[in-house]
């Protein structure tokens, strides 16, 4: 005969057990699958992109993908004291045109662009580059596309894609769309670091032309065009669609850049991105100087004249938002200008003798446009 303890030790047993079944049968249909993140599509990816990603390897990378990171030993004896540049973007609201075109094979050379030639404007050649993915699911298809272009966009910049994460997250992006992040190293002798403390009153002020609105602008663009005008991406616009144009992929630099610096003296480098014009050539200004440029000495893309009238934006607003036809500005000696003209022209790269340095006077601006 069973106690009463011995009957309500039984009776736990019992609970407990019918418990256990129940909580079986529910860890049986709860896998993080079904909660909406595929580890296995995260694996395929991988596996597909890799012979796409070693297309960029050099003698210089040490490790494949699908590690915990990325190894590359540069080469150190090349420099006396090398000096790494680190720089960091995203392609921001441009990624709203690739989702309403399907079109996704040039967005990551933007994402590349946008980096690379942030620390091109300090002197520094591009070693590596690692990229942050995230959507609403793997869809397979779609990520090795955005990989191909972030591929290409290495490739151009002869820099490794060394690594990356691809962030698979349900609950934050809606299906089909994506965020993208980048991160590129470069090196540079610290005896020849572009930092603009050389520019002075005489130097002159070259343009590198643009193809277009590169990656910047994109919220006030979509505002005129797809809203109050209400064009579709696959309607006409200026030679192409609404689409084609607004995807043009932003321009890199790095190949002209390091080109010139080879027997050139260029004393300051400005990328002009979200601020146009009219916020960053004076980042790179000393104290006392103010670039005047003259704005009619470039020929501009349609674009920016089409997105002008049409949104009816004061002119001081477009040279603020928009690079207005110029993605790199170069800040140079006088003596050595016209042979840099010439040297870019052979090179058939689209450039302008765009400006002066000169003394800035006292409570004026340090960019005057003229």
């Amino acid at each position: 005969m069973n106690t009463g303890e011995e009957k309500r030790k039984q009776g736990r047993t019992a609970g407990e057990e019918g418990r256990g079944e129940q909580s079986a049968r529910q860890v049986k249909t709860r896998t993080y699958k079904n909660a909406g993140v595929d580890i296995d599509a995260g694996s395929e990816l991988v596996r597909r992109i890799k012979p796409l990603v070693k297309k960029t390897f050099n003698s210089r990378v040490i490790t494949d993908i699908g590690g915990f990171s990325g190894l590359y030993s540069f080469d150190v004896e090349r420099f006396n004291q090398p000096v790494l540049v680190s720089s960091t973007d995203g392609v921001g609201s441009k990624l709203k045109l690739a989702f309403l075109t399907g079109r996704h094979d040039t967005i990551g050379i933007d994402l590349v662009a946008m980096c690379v030639n942030d620390i091109l404007t300090q002197g520094a050649k591009p070693l590596f580059f690692l990229d942050y993915l995230a959507m609403s699911k793997v869809e397979l298809p779609l990520a090795e596309q955005i990989i191909k272009g972030i591929v290409a966009g290495c490739q151009e910049a002869q820099c490794a894609l060394i690594g990356g994460e691809t962030a698979e997250l349900p609950d934050f992006y809606a299906p089909g769309e994506y965020d993208l992040a980048g991160f590129v190293v470069g090196v540079v002798d610290r005896d020849k670091v572009i930092d603009g403390s050389e520019i002075g009153v005489g130097d002159q002020i070259i343009g590198l032309a643009s193809n277009g609105l590169h990656s910047n602008g994109y919220t006030l663009v979509r505002r005129i065009i797809l809203e109050e005008l209400q064009l579709k991406v696959s309607d006409p616009l200026l030679s192409s669609t609404v689409g084609e144009e607004l995807l043009k992929p932003t321009r890199i630099y790095v190949n002209t850049v390091q080109m010139l610096l080879r027997d050139f003296k260029i004393l300051g480098v400005a990328h002009i991105t979200g601020g146009g014009l009219i916020d960053n050539i004076p980042r790179i200004l000393p104290q006392g100087c103010q670039a005047v440029i003259e704005k009619e000495s470039w020929a501009r893309p349609q674009i920016f004249d089409f997105i002008h009238e049409s949104g009816e934006i004061a002119e001081g607003e477009m040279f603020r938002t928009f690079n207005m036809g110029l993605g790199l500005v170069l800040v140079v000696r006088a003596e050595q200008c016209q042979e840099i003209l010439e040297r870019l022209q052979g090179m058939n790269e689209p450039v302008f003798h765009i400006g002066e340095i000169k003394e800035r006077p006292e409570g004026e601006s340090p960019l005057l446009l003229v």
